[in-house]
Parts: C-alpha cells; structure tokens; sequence
C-alpha cells in the first residue's frame, strides 16, 4: 500500500516504465525551448516539438514527473494560494505521453488500473467524463473497463476538448475524478460533475491528440495520434492519503509543522493564521525552485513573478508576528524533504537562502511604513459600509511607499473587499499626465521624415560576415537631416548603399568604421547604424572629391578594427558561458558593448563576485582560447535553434530567421554578430573590473588579444614603479606595504591618544552646568575646534550625567559649525532628537536630523553658534509644556 508521496512518485514511473514508457527527467521551469512561454506549466512542454513534428526522439512512449508554475501569464493560480484546499503556484505533473504508440484504448487502460490497482482508489467513488463527441472514449469506458452509465459524464469543450492554440494539434479528452462526498460539495441541489466545488475532483487528464485544426477551424485527423496525460502529484498524494486538502498530505507537512512552530502558531486552530501559513508554504516551494533553475527577483518577466511570489510570502509571514527576515529558514527543509528528488536544491541550497533572505529584508522597509497605512483603509472601508476599496487611496500607498498593488488586493479579498480598479487607473493615469507636463522632451521631427524617405530603397544586402570589401551603389544622403544628392569635401554625410561589408551597431557591438571610395571622391566612415527593419546608414566625411546618388563605391571595412571588435565579441561569448557555469544558470545578459578596445558585459547576479570566482571565469575563458575551437555559424529557423539549445530568453524578440553562434560544446547563442574564425584568435582574455550597476544586476570589463597584453605590460610598469618608490625590489613590494602600513596605524593611534587626551583636558575647562527643564536635566556645551566624530567621541565622557535628560554639544571649526544631540530613551518619542537638531540648525545656516535618540547638525554661521545654542533650552519647554 502506497503511503508518502516519495512511495507514489516511484511507483507512477516504475508503473509505466514495466509498460515500455522511457522514463524522461523533468526539464527546467525555464522553457528552454520556447521563448514566448513564461514557465513550464505542464508535462508537454518539453515534448511540443515532438507532438508538433518538428522533432524525433528514440522512444514511442515517455512518463515524467514535470516541475510546474503556475503564476502569471494564461495559467495564473497566484491568487487562488492560500484560500483553496488544491490550488498551487508550484506543482509537479505526472504525465505519460504516446508519440503516434498507442492511443485512447490503452490510455484509458493504463489510467484506470494505476488509480485502482497501483494508488488503491476505490472505484465505486470514481467518476468518468468525456467530450460530447468522443463516442468511442464513451465506448471504450462503457464496455472495456465497465464504468457504468450513471458514472460517465459529457461535458463541452469548454472542460472537455484540449487544443496547442488556434490553430494545430488538437482533440477531445477524458477526466478521472472523485467524488469526495457531500461535506465538499456547494450545498446546491444542481451539484453533479463539472461543478466548480471540490466535490468531485479532477485526478488525471487524459487528452487525445487526435486532430489538426487548420486556419478555417476544420479538423483533420493527424497520421499519427498521439496521447498527453496530466496529474497532480499533490491532489493524488492528498487522495490516496486520505486528507481534506493537499496541504494536510505529507507534500506540505513537513514545512507546515516548521512555519508554525517559528511563528508561535498551530495550524488548524486559526482560519486566517492557517491561510498565511499555506500561502508561505506554498511560495517557500515556489521561490526555491524558481531560484534554482536560474530565476532571480526583478522588476520584469520571471524575475518579477518571483518577487510578487517572495513579497507574497513576507506579508503573510508580518500578519503572523514574524517582524524579521524568516523565509529563508524554510529552505533546508524543502531540501531535506526533496532533495533526493531533485539534487540541484542540494547544489543551490545556500544561494537559495541568500537571495530569498536579501530581498525579504529589502521589503520589510516597505512594510513597516506601508502595511499600518493599509489597515487604516480597509478599516475606514468597511466602517463606512462600503465595499470597494478607493483606488485613490491604494494608488498613494504604491505612488508613495511602493506597496504594490496586488497585495494590496490580496489584502482587500481577505476582509470581504473589491479594489477600485478604475480609481486606481486613473489616479495612476493623473500622475503620468503630470509627468508628461513637467517632463521636458526633444523630438527631431526631420528623423522621421529621413526615415520615411529611405523606405522606398530596397533594403541593404549586408555581404560582411563574408567579405570585408564590396562594390555598392550609392541610393541615398543625409546631412543635416536633410535627403541630399551630392556631397562635397568637409560635408559630414550617412550615405546609404545597396549592398555594404560594414556591420551596423547592433547586439552590443559597436558598428564597423573603414572607407568609401567612389568615382571622385574618398569618404572615412566611422559610424554604421541600422535604420528600422534593414536599411544601413554609413556615417562619415567626405575627405577629398565630391560624391553623387547613383554612383558606384568601393565599400572598405577597417580591417584591424573589425578584428579586434570579432575578438572582443566572441570572448563575451565565452565569457557568458563561464559565468553560467561557474555562477549558475539564472546568470543572464542584461546588456553590452563589444568595441574594438574593450568589451561590457551586464548580467544578473544577486552579490558581488569573490576574487576566486573571478579567477575561475577568466581561467574558463582563456581555457577556451587555448583550445583553438572552430567558431561556427548557421542561419535557421528560430524553433530549430531553440532545439538545438541554443541560448534565448523570455521577453527577448526574434524573427522567424535567426543565427546562431557556436562554438564547440561550450557555448550556443542567437547572435548576429561577427566573430573570430577560432576561439585562439583571441589571444588573451583578462577581466579588468567587476561591480553593481543596479540591484541584482553586476557588469564586467574586460580585454582581449593586444588591449589585454598592453594592459598586463602597464601593470608590470606601475609595479616596477612602486617597487622604486618603496625602495625595495618587486618581488618584496607586498611584504614591505605592510610594514609601512602597521607603522603607519600605529602613529595614528598614538595621535587619536593625544587628540583625546587633549579634548579631556579642553572639556574640563569648558565644563557646562547641567539645567534641568520642567523637570528633565538638559547639558549644553559649546567645545571649539572639534569635528563631529570628534564630538560624538567627546560625547561619551558626558552621557552618563544625562542619561534620562538631553546632551547637545556645538562646534565652531574651520567656518563651520557641528552639532550633536543625544536624548534618553525616556524622552526620545517626546523630544526626538532629529527635530531638535533640526531647529537649531537653522540658527547657523544649516540642516540636520537622524535618529530619535541620535541626530547631527551642520551650518556655515559659526558667529550664531551661541544663539543655536541658546534655543535649546526654549524648545524642551516648549515640547513639554
């Protein structure tokens, strides 16, 4: 008898496996092979090419357990987390698939002796459905495995017909479901299959892909039918185990005994408690294995739906008392649970908990200013007897605290609310509209008309992956944004021609430079641009003889430039692949520029890179140059590049027609640049930087070929330099810094001695009288020539006289002043220093604030410091009074 969920994952593969299924590992939640889908969301993904023809594999059947999201995009179960009993963002899908094999008869087969043999459901509570038309699944239920009339069910295409898109592979299918009993139904006398209650319960899908729909809506039987089957493991886990929910099944237990016990709770004794508890559950599994197969938390695409999810989390982790950073807690249990399953969660398991724990302590800010804001309008909602929530009032929350909107949403659905959806737009559409008023914008309205006027050309027939000198005949000339017919000496004109070797800037590498030689005339270029779809603009100026449309040139590319812009190109390339590799593969281009002189590279990463890790990129990369490997390229269509793997992102936008960029097994990607013939042209590749640019995104500088070896020479210059500086020979530079350094700190510690020394024996002739204000002792002292840190050091000698009162100490040094307040953690909430060192600064011209118990101030009026001075006293009483 089957018990735990790890028994039912095993026994579904070894069940299809014994029935000559090749069992498939589960492919990433990144679609590797399909750009226009945000994740994987189904067990067919990966097999799509398959079923559409468009690739074979060495196997008929197939049977996988699929990693799946659902959150954003069509498929969106985001909203639903927490509030059902089976709703997921992250799930796994057993499926097993016929490719033109067997088809309805066997599938039925196989699907009802696993539930009723493998997993044990009893069949007097299993039910059938089928597609209106589909007579012979009807049939084949009916007569072959003996389901009787009142348990079989047609339903519409609306729950029954499964289709690819509006077009292609399509067909009915068939649903196995449960029926839970009455306690899980609506209570509605019209209550039977095909209610969206949880009564009776969808367990496995069965589709049969039978038909071809074409542009007019007409189906065509396939030559070869073929068979999809999906199943949730969680809802059968739950079922064969006997609970009411996935969430009480052994899939989820293990993190829902951990959430409760760090958050003080017991699940099953609170509704709302138990709801934030199945949220976090649910997204700590969401977040892991998002984090894992490559995603990162962004502002865009998957990276966005992984932030939503975590910022999901954290609310819901902020309604149960958790005040801190406590998400990340959760992943070593996740990986205990499934690591066996699957051992990347194993490999990944600290970055996991780094970056879930870094972007949960960037928002807890967010809550703590936002989260008491938003309690007040949905309190204020309801009192008011309303419904809705003002979009006004949510669009201030994001506008001001950037609290977003979905939250904000889940939040309202949790009292009962609807969101203001029109109010929020328009607030939103207000603001922008005021933006645009203030916003000051240049628009070079004779582009467009030089943009309109090359259009009529055919587009330019780019010869240069090939050559790098070719004949053309000159179409058109701009200068100053005007459509000219002849250039002369000194013009700075972009010429347009038929047919060109020069690359335009483009993918990140900057455009080729070179000559155009012509009848009359020489023209240096040091520009090539692309205009719209696939007309190349030439920019340069004229240096001798004067050029007409219609005349022949001889288009000549720099050859040194495009050499050293092919090395740098191609080592990005390399560089790329390394920093997947070593990093891991949510690293992901985020821009660059590949110049002749150096190369920029921009990706996703969530810290800094160690010293090791860059030794390790740059080892890779020169690694690869060493090896000589052929740099290969190949047009075809877009699908037979992603088959291939080469490397393409979500959100990135391809034609039909794409090239890719090989180079050996190392590195595969769509790029239409040009490139080294071998890996060994590049010479040497040396990193020369690497920082942040923005959160989650790190950029490296490096060199190739003679930019890297002239840079190597200059450092071995400035080495030599400092050795002659030092006074000692390069190979003892290191050893002798040191020295130098420890003496160095040494006498900065013995003149911080004296400087002490010296502001003790100042502060005791300057010693200030203690008033007390209303009650509460107040110490002003004025103390000359110190700066703030030397205030704040001096501060420490008084706070003790002072500790329930307010100690403010100005300084007048070098034309400015300084000033520092420190209150007691008694009066801090009714004097709060910050304010306090803000009004007195405006005595000295200046500004101040901090903290409430620790704040600073600053001036340029030192003649006014007394007065400054002076007012405080007048202020304690005034706040106290």
């Amino acid at each position: 008898m089957i018990t735990t969920s790890l028994e039912l994952r095993q026994a579904f593969l070894d069940y299809f496996v014994e029935r000559g299924h090749t069992s498939v590992p589960s492919a990433p939640l990144i679609p590797q092979a399909d750009p226009t889908l945000l994740f994987t969301n189904a067990g067919m993904n990966q097999f799509k090419r398959i079923f559409l023809g468009e690739e074979s594999c060495p196997y008929a059947r197939a049977v996988s357990i699929q990693k799946c999201m659902r959150a954003g995009g069509k498929h969106n179960d985001l909203e639903n987390v927490g509030f059902t009993r089976r709703h997921h963002t992250f799930f796994e899908m057993l499926g097993n698939f016929s490719f033109g094999d067997y088809f309805k008869k066997d599938a039925i087969a196989f699907g009802w002796e696993f539930l009723t043999k493998v997993a044990e459901l009893p069949v007097d509570r299993l039910w059938v459905t089928v597609f209106r038309d589909d007579q012979e699944a009807y049939d084949l239920w009916r007569n072959d495995i003996g389901v009787s009339e009142n348990r079989l069910a047609r339903l519409d295409e609306k729950d029954n017909f499964w289709q690819m898109g509006d077009t292609g592979p399509c067909g009915p299918c068939s649903e196995i479901l449960i029926d839970q009993g009455e306690a899980f139904g609506c209570g509605q006398s019209t209550c039977a299959v095909g209610c969206n209650c949880d009564r009776y319960l969808e367990i496995w899908n069965l589709v049969f892909m039978q038909f071809d729909r074409d542009s007019s809506g007409t189906l065509n039987p396939l030559p070869k039918p073929s068979i999809d089957t999906g199943m949730g493991l969680e809802r059968l886990a739950a079922v064969t185990q006997g609970v009411s929910s996935n969430y009480d099944s052994d899939v989820f237990r293990p993190l829902l005994e951990n959430i409760a016990k760090a958050t003080g709770q017991e699940y099953g004794k609170a509704t709302k408690a138990d709801r934030s508890m199945r949220v976090i559950a649910d997204h700590v599994r969401a977040m892991t294995f998002l984090i894992t197969d490559g995603v990162l938390p962004s502002n865009e695409g998957r990276g966005y739906v992984l932030r939503r999810i975590m910022r999901r989390a954290a609310r819901h982790g902020r309604m149960l008392g958790m005040e801190r950073e406590f998400l990340y807690e959760f992943v070593p249990t996740l990986v205990t649970q499934m690591g066996s399953t699957y051992p990347e969660l194993r490999q990944m398991a600290d970055t996991v908990a780094e970056v879930v724990q870094g972007e949960e302590g960037r928002f807890i800010g967010t809550l703590e200013q936002a989260s008491p804001l938003l309690n007040q309008i949905l309190q204020d909602t309801k009192q008011q007897g309303k419904t809705q929530v003002s979009g006004e009032a949510v669009f201030k929350l994001y506008d001001t605290y950037g609290f977003p909107l979905d939250l904000v949403e889940d939040a309202a659905k949790e009292e009962g609310l609807e969101l203001d959806h029109a109010g929020y737009t328009q607030a939103l559409e207000e603001q922008r509209e005021r933006a645009r008023k203030t916003a000051k914008f240049t628009q070079a309205a004779s582009r467009t008309d030089v943009v309109k006027a090359i259009e009529q050309f055919p587009v330019t027939q780019f010869v240069g992956y090939a050559q790098q000198q070719a004949q053309g005949t000159l179409l058109a000339m701009v200068k100053d944004e005007q459509v000219v017919t002849e250039s002369q000496p000194g013009d700075e004109v972009e010429f347009l021609l038929d047919t060109t070797p020069f690359y335009p800037e483009g993918g990140g590498q900057v455009g080729d430079q070179g000559t155009l030689v012509g009848p009359s005339a020489r023209i240096r270029i040091y520009d090539t641009t692309k205009v719209a779809k696939g007309w190349f603009l030439h920019k340069g100026q004229v240096m001798e003889g004067s050029l007409r449309v219609g005349e022949h040139v001889t288009a000549t590319v720099n050859g040194g430039l495009r050499a050293d812009a092919a090395r740098n190109h191609t080592a990005t390339h390399l560089m790329h692949a390394a920093l997947r590799e070593i990093l891991g593969p949510h690293v992901k281009q985020h821009g660059s520029l590949v110049g002749p002189n150096r190369l920029r590279f921009d990706f996703s990463h969530f810290r800094g890179l160690s010293l090791r890790q860059l030794e390790d990129i740059e080892n890779l990369v020169n690694e690869q140059v060493r090896q000589n490997t052929m740099v290969q390229s190949e047009e075809m269509g877009i699908q037979d590049a992603l088959g291939r793997g080469a490397l393409a992102f979500f959100g990135d936008k391809y034609g039909d027609q794409v090239r890719v960029v090989e180079i050996g097994q190392f590195s595969k990607e769509l790029c239409g640049g040009t490139h080294c013939h071998r890996t060994g042209d590049i010479g040497l590749f040396r990193l020369i930087s690497e920082g942040g640019v923005a959160a989650g995104v790190r950029r490296i500088e490096a060199l190739t070929g003679d930019g890297a070896l002239r840079y190597e020479q200059k450092r071995e210059s400035d080495w030599q330099e400092l050795a002659g500086v030092l006074k000692t020979s390069p190979q003892e530079v290191i050893e002798k810094t040191k020295k130098l350094l420890t003496t160095l700190r040494d006498t900065e510690r013995a003149l911080d001695q004296a400087k002490q020394k010296a502001l003790d024996q100042q502060g005791a002739g300057q010693e200030a009288t203690i008033r007390e204000v209303n009650g509460v002792p107040v110490l002003v002292q004025r103390i000359d020539g110190l700066t703030i840190q030397d205030l704040r050091t001096f501060s420490d000698k008084l706070r003790n006289k002072v500790e329930s009162g307010l100690l403010v100490l100005g300084s007048a040094h070098e034309g400015k002043v300084a000033l520092l307040v420190i209150v007691g953690k008694e009066r801090a909430k009714q004097i709060p220093a910050g304010k306090l060192a803000q009004h007195i600064a405006q005595f000295v011209g200046g500004s101040g604030g901090g903290r409430p118990d620790m704040a600073q101030a600053g001036g340029n009026q030192p003649e006014h410091l007394d007065k400054a001075l002076e007012q405080v006293y007048e202020y304690v009483a005034t706040q106290l009074g």
